[in-house]
């Protein structure tokens, strides 16, 4: 249950002054559905003006604030701008400029003859100074006082400014008192203010120490959860397994294991003869033998006496794991079945039928395998495939489906910095595959101008004549997913038009049948070419995909296009990726293309990737997989998140958990964040 003292932050907007059914809708866009997420919606920069008594004490390029008194208004003919001539206190002119249905407010703001408050940027037209569409106009200085150092939102369409500053207000008035769940000392040595102090502060941004205040408590929630996770998987019993290798002896795998794989085996062989349940995450770039390793641990739990199951976010991915696991474990006698949402009646019946009695000792499907109507005779391995698309609650869902905690292996092939690493799977313990098995052959990695664009879809086309086929993923707009949509149904159209059938189209509005449908065309052949946004399946492997496209790559993070770039290069034959530039390519979008060239070492690219945007920029909206923070920056994961652990465990261990006064506290901070499955699980566990 939350805590009371929370709900006044947990109200809906709704309840708020000036929030109709037109309001509601741009809110809900923008995740803003509560007083906490108003309250907790930061200013992305601050517009800073200083007051000046006349136009000689400010430069052009400046932003002022000025009194100023009106003279003429003179509109133009046609769809011209209209012109608000004004004189400062010593008579020099400026023009304030209107276009399109705001000069109809601007008459009604400034009159003939009277004398107003203006705040705005000024900048140099012709002969004459001119302000183009006012920010503020006030009929008083003081109201113009407080917008000197002002914030500029987030906004989503049919939102302002004010109407987002106005509702901001509304939510900070609704503040609680909170109890203080950091440790004394650590507040007193890095000088942050109260909670409620520092989110009224970092609306004004008066002070850096209120916002990494507010990223503090966020990475302390998050810490104190995958703790409490920890701690209560450690305290469930789980059933050790230990295999006698005999099924693993007749495993003919085509390759040598590497250094990095036999490593990763031995750590999770050592998990699995423990009595407390495995969590671990097996972190390996594409192409670096997770799934060898996962089987692997699969035939202990098999040669143990016990079932596994696996995992995977799509359909699509499910059937291509049932199939590599069949054929790796052929001559095993082994029986692996693929279990979907598309199964139905008797093939579904007699699937179930052998999961109760045993014998079929590995599971292979999406999350329909952890249905109500599926039992396992004996569960002992969970292996969750592409982690990052599964969070912590579904997780404990799973854990429940057998008599005893199974053992949980989680698998990425997202390359996460150590930093993140710990921020999202701090409750696991982390094996990396950090070698590529020996016979990979680098992926050919070239920078094109967008203006060569015809060429590229000459090399498409002879590409294409040659039997292999390609990618083409189209860019990433920035905010708005209807853009992304437009620019990938552009592109698709303009290659139907050369290629015809041969092109398919996938994004992340499509129905999952058709999505799932499209994607199966390319992946049997029937189609040469697939147009996508950046929702490319993870792991999908289409061997005779030989050459990769990527759109105005700049806009794009280092881990996206690595991760782009993984889905070629996965047969015998040479692989080709093309990044295509747009012209206003910055010091970092640069940067970033060159690295991409220079290196194909995932671990060394998400760690660059973190540096560059640490920088302060972020490319395009936050992507989902990113990070699983709101308030904090890449720069404040880095620099505070190794705090926030020691504090969290400090007071697991130390301060009397969540039953001490303190603890009392930072259980009010899980509700908070929502990390409230933290909470669930020491009163459910």
């Amino acid at each position: 249950m939350r805590p009371d003292l929370l709900n006044p932050l947990f109200a809906e907007t709704a309840g708020l002054k000036g929030v109709g059914p037109g309001l509601a809708r741009p809110l809900e866009k923008l995740g803003l559905t509560r007083l906490r997420d108003l309250a907790y919606h930061l200013p992305d920069r601050f517009v800073t003006r200083r007051a000046v008594a006349n136009l000689d004490e400010a430069s052009v390029g400046e932003n002022v604030v000025v009194a100023l008194t009106i003279r003429e208004h003179r509109s133009s003919s046609g769809r011209g701008p209209f012109r608000v001539l004004a004189e400062d206190a010593i008579g020099n002119v400026i023009a304030l400029v209107y276009f399109g249905r705001a000069s109809y407010s601007a008459k009604k703001l400034l009159p003939t003859g009277e004398k107003r408050w203006v705040a705005g940027r000024i900048d140099q037209f012709g002969q004459g100074l001119q302000i183009v569409h006012p920010e503020h106009v006030s009929e008083d200085s003081a109201g113009l006082l407080a917008t000197l150092n002002e914030p500029v939102y987030p906004l989503s369409e049919g939102l302002t400014q004010g109407r987002i500053q106005a509702l901001v207000h509304q939510a900070l008035a609704h503040l609680p008192r909170m109890p203080e769940w950091i440790e004394p000392g650590l507040l007193d040595r890095m000088g942050w203010p109260s909670w409620s102090e520092a989110l009224v502060e970092a609306h004004k941004g008066t002070h850096e120490a209120a916002r990494d205040r507010l990223a503090y408590d966020e990475l302390l929630a998050n810490a104190l959860a995958l703790m409490l996770v920890r701690a209560s998987n450690r305290s469930r019993t789980g059933t050790p397994l230990l295999g006698d290798g005999r099924l693993r002896a007749k495993l003919n795998l085509p390759f040598a294991l590497t250094g990095a794989q036999q490593r990763a085996i031995a750590e999770i062989e050592g998990d699995l003869q423990q009595g407390a349940p495995m969590l671990r995450l097996l972190q390996g770039d594409v192409g670096s033998g997770k799934t060898a390793v996962a089987l692997n641990a699969m035939l202990v739990a098999v040669e143990a006496g016990a079932q596994a199951a696996l995992l995977a976010p799509t359909e699509i991915l499910a059937r291509q794991h049932a199939e590599t696991l069949t054929r790796m474990v052929a001559g095993t006698g082994v029986n692996v079945q693929l279990l979907t949402g598309r199964d139905k009646g008797r093939a579904r019946e007699s699937i179930l039928m052998g999961l109760m009695d045993g014998s079929i000792q590995i599971c292979v499907g999406t999350h329909a395998i952890f249905q109500d109507s599926v039992s396992y005779r004996n569960l002992g391995l969970v292996v969750i495939d592409e982690q990052h698309r599964f969070g912590v609650g579904q997780r404990l869902m799973l854990t429940q489906k057998a008599r005893r905690t199974p053992h949980c292996l989680a698998m990425t092939a997202t390359p996460i910095p150590r930093t993140l690493t710990l921020a999202q799977y701090g409750e696991m313990d982390v094996s990396r595959l950090d070698e590529m098995p020996p016979g990979r052959q680098a992926i050919d990695t070239r920078v094109i101008a967008q203006e060569r664009l015809a060429d590229v879809v000459e090399g498409l086309a002879r590409h294409v004549a040659k039997g292999a086929q390609a990618y083409w993923v189209c860019p990433m707009v920035r905010e708005h997913e209807t853009e992304d949509l437009a620019a990938a149904e552009m592109r698709y159209e303009t290659l139907k038009a050369r290629f015809g059938d041969d092109v398919v189209l996938v994004h992340g509005q499509l129905r999952p049948e058709a999505k799932d449908a499209a994607m199966e065309r390319f992946a049997n052949g029937d189609a040469k070419v697939l147009v996508a946004t950046t929702v490319i399946e993870v792991g999908v492997d289409v061997p005779n995909a030989t050459l990769m496209v990527i759109e105005q790559a700049e806009r794009f993070g280092l881990a996206q296009l690595h991760q782009l770039r993984g889905r070629v290069g996965r047969g015998s034959q040479a692989s080709t990726c093309l990044l295509l530039r747009g012209d206003a390519l910055s010091e970092v979008g640069r940067e970033r293309l060159a690295l991409m060239r220079e290196t194909q070492d995932g671990f060394r690219l998400a760690e660059e990737d973190l540096r560059l945007r640490g920088g302060g920029e972020l490319l395009g909206t936050r992507q989902s997989g990113d990070t699983p923070f709101r308030v904090a920056s890449f720069e404040q994961i880095a620099k505070l998140l190794p705090l926030a652990h020691d504090d969290a465990r400090l007071l697991m261990e130390r301060d009397g958990g969540l039953s001490s006064p303190r603890g009392e506290a930072a259980r009010v901070l899980l509700y908070l964040f929502e990390r409230d499955w933290g909470v669930q699980l020491l009163r459910g566990g």
